[in-house]
């Protein structure tokens, strides 16, 4: 299970590394941009169900923390997904990884 740290002081969220991996991508496409935007998600029954939301710009404080060592395989169709959610209205909202595809490489190669 991955962290993502954000703030100071900061707030720790979990998701598995995988999961991490991809939403690292999509925010540094974004922030690389300059632009700002929500990023949402569904809270595990350990820290009382809900939802939480924050607020992610060029000044945030982000830090990834992965468990494992290895980089994980890029699924292009998750990315863009969650890319389309990031570009919306409403913010990048955490969805699950979409049916199977052949891996692709670290870099999505």
């Amino acid at each position: 299970m991955g962290t993502l740290l954000y703030g100071t002081p900061g707030v720790s969220v979990e998701f598995p590394d995988r999961a991490l991996w991809h939403l690292q991508i999509v925010i540094t496409a974004k922030l690389r941009r300059g632009e700002s935007f929500n990023l949402s998600w569904n809270d595990s029954v350990d820290v009382g169900s809900g939802r939480s939301s924050i607020w992610i710009s060029p000044a945030s404080s982000l830090f990834y923390r992965y468990f494992g060592s290895k980089v994980p395989t890029t699924n292009r169709n998750w990315v863009n997904e969650l890319m389309v959610s990031a570009n919306s209205p409403g913010g990048l909202s955490f969805s699950p990884e979409p049916s199977a595809q052949e891996p692709q490489g670290p870099a999505g190669q």
